[in-house]
């Protein structure tokens, strides 16, 4: 995997203005991808596929999770802090983030010629996590 930053955190002059409105006024949704595959107490298994040109709309990151590429691909991803990298992925690529709690904002965009299919497995946080984390 490999990142290259082509827009620095706090600049939204490069912006288009429907990224930038879809970001400031509409509902953002906290679903990590548009198909929920598997949910049960403590997971929620997610498949995310994008076409070429096609473009998942910011989302809201608030639980853990990690995912994989299972095809590899070429893709743009905006950060709610102007933040915009490239992204090249390579099939396999695996990566684990932490954001409970954190209100973490992107999109993702496929500006490669072929599918880029990602399988993400969240984790939620359920009662039983709780009272360990009052334990300890």
């Amino acid at each position: 995997m490999q990142f290259v930053e082509l827009n620095p955190v706090g600049n939204f002059d490069p912006w288009e203005q429907e990224k930038i409105d879809e970001l400031l006024h509409q509902q953002i949704k906290e679903s990590l991808s548009n198909r929920l595959i598997f949910e049960d107490e403590s997971i929620k298994l997610w498949d995310l596929r994008l076409l070429p040109g096609e473009r998942l709309n910011f989302r809201r990151h608030n639980t853990n999770y990690g995912w994989v590429c299972t095809t590899g691909g070429l893709l743009i991803t905006r950060y709610g802090n102007g933040k915009i990298d490239m992204v090249k992925l390579n099939q396999g690529d695996t990566e684990y983030f932490e954001n409970r709690g954190k209100n973490y904002i992107n999109d993702l965009e496929n500006i490669g010629e072929d599918m880029v299919v990602i399988n993400i497995l969240e984790y939620k946080q359920t009662k039983k996590q709780n009272s360990l984390l009052f334990c300890n």
